[in-house]
C-alpha cells in the first residue's frame, strides 16, 4: 500500500516508470496513476493513442477509466492523480468532470498545457469543481524523458 507523501516524489517516480511503458508502443511517454483517498494506487495508465488508434487514450484518461471501473463509479471524489506531464484541455476537463481532488504533475507543457501553461482549466474561477494543483514534482526528469523521445522524431 502506498501512503500519500507530502511531496508525492515516490508516486511520481512510479508514474515515470509507467510512462516508460509507452515507449514500447511508440506512444509519447506519459504516465499517470490514481490514488484513492487512503493513498493506495488503484489505477495506472500510459499513453495508448498509437497502439489503440484512439485520440482520447491519453495517460490520464486511461487511468481515470480504470479508477472509475475499480470504484464502480465515475465520481472520484477525494482521489489524487499523479501524471508526468501537465494535462491538456481534454485531460484537465476529464479530471474536473471525475471530481478528482488533487492533481500532481511533473513537466510543464508549453504547447498544449491546460493547467497553467497555455490555459488554466482547473483553476478557472468559473469552473464548478476546483482541483488542488501541485506542479513541478521531478520536473526535470519528466521533461528529460519526453525530450529524449522527441529527439528521435526531429
Amino acid at each position: 500500500m502506498s501512503l500519500i507523501s507530502n511531496n508525492f516524489e515516490n508516486e511520481m517516480l512510479q508514474a515515470l516508470e509507467i510512462a516508460k511503458s509507452a515507449l514500447a508502443t511508440g506512444d509519447v511517454p506519459v504516465g499517470a496513476l490514481i490514488l484513492n483517498p487512503e493513498g493506495k494506487i488503484i489505477s495506472t495508465g500510459h499513453n495508448r493513442r498509437e497502439i489503440d488508434n484512439d485520440p482520447s487514450a491519453h495517460a490520464e484518461i486511461v487511468a481515470i477509466r480504470g479508477a472509475a471501473e475499480v470504484n464502480n463509479s465515475w465520481r472520484l471524489d477525494g482521489h489524487t492523480i499523479v501524471v508526468t506531464l501537465e494535462p491538456c484541455a481534454m485531460c484537465a476537463g476529464a479530471i474536473a468532470q471525475s471530481r478528482i481532488k488533487v492533481l500532481v504533475f511533473g513537466a510543464w507543457d508549453s504547447k498544449a498545457g491546460a493547467v497553467g501553461s497555455v490555459w488554466d482549466v482547473l483553476r478557472d474561477p468559473r469552473s464548478p469543481h476546483q482541483v488542488e494543483v501541485i506542479s513541478g514534482v521531478y520536473e526535470s526528469e519528466c521533461a528529460a524523458l519526453l525530450s529524449e523521445f522527441f529527439k528521435k522524431y526531429r
